[in-house]
């Protein structure tokens, strides 16, 4: 029998143990819990509006007719963009795209109605910033639909007057049309796939340098890690308890991220949730024992954790949501091939955007759950390293006092 008091060794023991810890170290539940969902609630109030709309631009009107003036009202009335300033000249609209108050500038040319009407093809011209790639792309799209849309009205207009058909006029302006469809995003809704990528990009850093913390602190002197040993009932049980905790936690952490982004953002969720779920622990895990096999690998615990961080905070751009993968060099396609995140991202865009069906779904899950068996079996491998050193130190000390004696 145990007496009273003493704790039964085993996987409990250190389960137990570590949600101890937990209260007694702020820090490590700051790091686990609030720090990640603080982040997340910033980038979800920032992306919350969804979609960038009227956008502000500027116009340098030098016709000063009827039909520049239809123009910037049209420009206007389109949901990217906004005319908040009329410019005198071109360094004045320099100067505000310089200083951020407008994101581009329309300059209409002098006697634009004249050849117009005349049947010449003037050139309507639209200064924006690519460095804003999102917000000069917006405002690009603006306008780029909105001054076509004007032209072909006054090339119908001319058709007709000359007495032909609208039907017929019409077809001669399209003869080709093109339908466009937007499959799985059609409000390009910036919620739905930046900030749905960005929430566990985010979680990725965290749960890898948590896990180096931790277990750092628990295998960074050989005393510390005798007494895991032993309250684990050995290393493999201690650590299954040391590791179960925080995996917990980080499913509840994503678990309210999903929850703001389905039932705040309106997120759609096309395909199997148990599907998500599956991936979502899947991740957890694979990032887990990164952050474990650097805690194991590296001393001491402050190079686990840097490690760490170098390797998973630029880990968004090999995701493949910013830039494609297919257009990637050899060394960031094989990197982001490497990476737990986007193979999750992958089967999250499957189950929640696009709506894949579960044959075509287990690609994603069949990487995470190799990459977990896989690092999962180093972890194994090096723990048994540690405790074959362990033994052979044993075993001279023993061979040290037999000599002795």
């Amino acid at each position: 029998m145990i007496g009273k008091g003493r704790l039964r060794p085993g996987f409990l023991t250190v389960f137990r143990r570590e949600f101890d810890r937990l209260w007694r170290r702020p820090f490590l539940l700051f790091l686990t819990t609030i720090l990640p969902l603080l982040l997340m609630g910033v980038l979800a109030a920032v992306f919350s509006a969804g979609l960038a709309t009227r956008l502000p631009i500027a116009v340098l009107d030098l016709d000063n007719t009827d039909l520049s003036r239809t123009i910037i009202r049209t420009v206007d009335a389109t949901p990217d963009t906004a005319v908040v300033r009329n410019v005198s000249d071109l360094a004045e609209g320099r100067r505000l795209i310089l200083s951020g108050e407008v994101h581009g500038l329309l300059m209409l040319p002098i006697h634009l109605e004249r050849d117009v009407l005349s049947g010449r093809r003037p050139e309507v011209v639209f200064f924006y910033n690519t460095q804003t790639m999102t917000t000069g792309n917006l405002t690009l799209r603006g306008v780029s639909a909105a001054v076509p849309s004007v032209a072909a009205g006054i090339r119908l207009a001319l058709r007709t007057a000359e007495g032909q058909p609208v039907d017929a006029a019409q077809e001669a302006l399209a003869p080709i049309p093109v339908q466009v469809n937007p499959l799985f995003n059609p409000t390009l809704n910036y919620a739905h796939f930046l900030l749905a990528a960005l929430l566990p990009s985010v979680l990725q850093v965290i749960i890898v340098t948590t896990m180096a913390y931790t277990i750092g602190l628990d295998v960074e002197t050989v005393h510390r890690l005798r007494l895991l040993r032993r309250l684990g009932g050995g290393l493999w049980p201690a650590m299954a308890g040391k590791i179960l905790p925080y995996t917990l936690l980080f499913l509840v952490v994503l678990g309210i991220a999903d929850w703001v982004l389905f039932g705040f953002l309106d997120m759609p969720l096309r395909g199997d949730r148990y599907l998500l779920v599956l991936a979502g622990i899947l991740f957890i895990l694979a990032n887990q024992f990164i952050g474990v096999l650097l805690a194991l690998l590296l001393r001491p615990m402050a190079s686990a954790i840097s490690i760490g961080t170098l390797l998973m905070a630029p880990a968004f751009g090999f995701m493949g949501i910013g830039f494609p993968r297919i257009g990637m060099n050899a060394f960031a396609y094989y990197w982001g091939q490497i990476i737990p995140g986007t193979w999750y991202l992958m089967a999250r865009i499957d189950q929640t955007i696009r709506g894949t069906p579960i044959d075509l779904s287990w690609k994603p899950i069949a990487v995470l759950l190799f990459m977990v068996l896989l690092l999962a079996s180093l972890t194994a491998l090096r723990l048994e390293m540690i405790r074959a050193r362990r033994q052979r130190r044993m075993e001279q000390a023993a061979a040290t006092g037999r000599v002795a004696g």
